[in-house]
């Protein structure tokens, strides 16, 4: 799922209790979104994974791209029964692999 995607879906849920162009979801709507335990979570969170913002009552926000991120660790995690730092490492590492990419494209397209 792309980070446009899940903007596209946050914008059509009823009752979010966010600006309609929001790039943050809350912490409910990031555990639906993504089906992971709220110890998970506050796992992720601890560990610098994914750094929410914080609103004037302390609750978090969570950006769209931890939404992605979510959903790749938690295949990771479930595919190839890694734990949650193993699976962390992983998707960190894939996308340097993607900015790197990127990188090499722009570098191709000056040349």
């Amino acid at each position: 799922m792309t980070t446009k995607r899940l903007a596209k879906i946050m914008m059509r849920s009823p009752g979010l209790n966010l600006p309609e162009r929001s790039e943050y979801v809350a912490w409910t709507q990031l555990v639906e979104l993504t089906s992971i335990e709220p110890s998970q979570v506050a796992e992720l969170v601890d560990l610098g994974w994914i750094t929410p913002a914080r609103t004037g009552a302390s609750e978090y926000l969570f950006r769209l791209r931890d939404v992605y991120r979510i959903h790749k660790l938690m295949r990771l995690v479930k595919d190839l029964d890694i734990s949650f730092d193993g699976g962390s490492i992983i998707v960190d590492l894939l996308e340097r692999i993607e900015e790197l990419e990127k990188e090499i494209e722009e570098l191709r397209r000056l040349v």
